[in-house]
């Protein structure tokens, strides 16, 4: 595939939200909010520059700057509230309210993955379902968002695991649909 950088770049990436936003920098309408991309005031130095930027400066700044362990911070004006007990909580709600927007996103790909990239999205999905199920019932069972399943962190709020238990119905069901096998064993019980 050949991509053409131009200029005109950041009005071609875009982000398929599904209608879900789950970053500050991933907006539900699909635009990517990112100085490099000209779409969020920055230094001159950190704005695209024909001839110049590039496609892996573009993918790099996405991966480091935005999919990082604490996106709440990502927001102007929070950034301030890194490291103090209001602003800690705060992070750890969004971030569970974003794994919970995940597992929709997930479903969502599944269902309609982006043209062209079905075998990509099938595939990955069905090598990592297992995995994501596993990953899924730690946080059922209090494992705080974000950390290793064996960590003995519990954190996870009352809200975050009876929703991560809601939808695992949903998520397993989206995982039988594409061919995934043996996951029936991560269904919750029925109450």
């Amino acid at each position: 595939m050949l991509i053409t950088v131009t200029k005109r770049l950041f009005q071609k990436v875009h982000y398929h939200s599904g209608g879900l936003r789950i970053n500050p920098n991933l907006y539900n309408s699909g635009k990517v909010c990112l100085s490099l991309l000209n779409t969020w005031s920055g230094a001159k130095n950190e704005q695209w520059v024909p001839g110049s930027s590039t496609m892996l400066q573009v993918l790099v700044s996405i991966q480091g700057m935005i999919l990082n362990e604490k996106p709440y911070f990502n927001e102007p004006g929070y950034a301030d509230s890194s490291g103090s007990n209001h602003g800690e909580k705060k992070s750890l709600q969004y971030s569970e309210r974003t794994l919970v927007y995940s597992l929709k996103t997930m479903v969502y790909k599944m269902r309609k993955p982006p043209k062209h990239f079905k075998d990509l999205v099938i595939g990955y999905f069905l090598d990592h379902a297992r995995g994501i199920l596993t990953t899924c019932k730690a946080y059922t069972k209090g494992v705080k968002v974000g950390c290793a399943i064996d960590s003995g962190e519990e954190a996870g709020s009352r809200w975050f695991k009876s929703n991560v238990e809601g939808y695992m119905k949903t998520l397993i069901g989206a995982f039988k649909e594409i061919g995934a096998e043996n996951v029936d064993e991560f269904m919750p019980p029925t109450p």
